[in-house]
């Protein structure tokens, strides 16, 4: 019996957010909008995304001792989210600096804080946590030895989804965890080592596959998403919306594959499943505040009859309902 559908381990933010008309270039002053401040982080995203959908989900992170460690506590606490595994101290609160342009694409730059002080000890002393959830979710916002100690920590039985953004060579002993791992164009390019993405998105799919993960989940922008293992590659195909601000939709997609693949869907259909809940969420200005409920996600598919879903893009995170290629937290 499990306690919680997911378990997300990562960092937790605040984002300060500010609209451009084009963002700056080098040495370059563009005047924004007043600065707008949410809660944010791909591990507190991804917790409030999984739990908006209805998953019993907990996580694991630290912020600080400030307002903005408050702030994050309080949006996981109203989404249903049990902080248990949420510690406090040691550094302040970590910051990412988001500009967001007319088209809803973004650039963003992270202070991790107290994000980088999320230790192997730390998960270590969450097993508690570990040994009763289905499902155990992990971004690289946080310590690549914590990362480490994750996927040693899992309990017999759970799956482990990992979405390497910021992106960076990884451990065998990762790459052997992960069912799946979630990468766009950009993630796959640097696990790969840049030129070894060339060719079509069905032989960087077997590339990664080659180096140990159990499935692998590619995003492709307006050509929807495959997603591969040992049975085969399966392309899933995109439905549109009107973007505005694709911050946070990565983090959605991944927790509601995520969490529905605990529910016992194939990963073709969790996919799918998922790229509904990115698409609602570029919909709407910020991160988790653009998170959808389950109904809304159905709504979604009753408005558009006869489409398959979107999916995040081929940059980082790219861009769910949207021809554009973008940046996704």
């Amino acid at each position: 019996m499990y306690d919680y559908d997911l378990l997300v381990v990562g960092s937790a933010n605040a984002d300060l957010v500010i609209d451009v008309e084009r963002r700056p270039g080098a040495g370059e002053t563009v005047l924004g909008s007043d600065l707008a401040v949410h809660p944010g982080g791909k591990g507190a995203n991804q917790a409030v995304a999984a739990a908006r959908l209805g998953a019993r989900t907990a996580l694991l992170a630290r912020v600080g001792d400030d307002p903005y460690g408050r702030l994050l506590l309080d949006s996981q606490r109203t989404a249903g989210v049990d902080t248990t595994g949420v510690l406090v101290g040691g550094a302040p609160t970590g910051v990412a600096l988001i500009t967001v342009d007319p088209s809803g694409d973004n650039s963003i730059v992270v202070s991790p804080g107290a994000n980088g002080r999320l230790t192997p000890q730390d998960v270590l002393a969450a097993a508690p946590l570990f040994r009763t959830s289905r499902v155990v979710s992990a971004q690289l916002e946080i310590p690549m030895e914590t990362v480490v100690a994750v996927a040693a920590s899992l309990a017999p039985g759970s799956r482990f989804v990992l979405n390497p953004s910021p992106p960076r060579p990884l451990p065998a002993v990762v790459l052997a965890a992960c069912d799946p791992l979630i990468v766009n164009e950009h993630e796959a390019k640097v696990i790969l080592g840049g030129s070894a993405t060339g060719g079509e998105p069905e032989d960087w799919a077997r590339a990664l596959l080659a180096k140990g993960p159990k499935s692998v989940v590619v995003t492709l922008g307006a050509e929807g998403a495959l997603v591969a293992s040992a049975e085969g590659v399966t392309r899933v195909a995109s439905v549109r919306v009107d973007a505005v601000d694709t911050t946070g939709a990565g983090d959605s997609f991944t927790a509601a594959l995520a969490w529905r693949l605990g529910t016992g869907s194939s990963l073709a259909e969790a996919a799918a499943y998922a790229a509904r809940v990115g698409a609602v969420a570029v919909t709407r200005r910020g991160a988790q505040e653009s998170f959808p409920t389950a109904e809304e996600v159905d709504a979604l598919c009753c408005a558009h009859p006869g489409d398959a879903p979107r999916t995040p893009g081929r940059e980082t995170g790219g861009t769910p309902g949207n021809e554009q290629r973008g940046e996704l937290l």
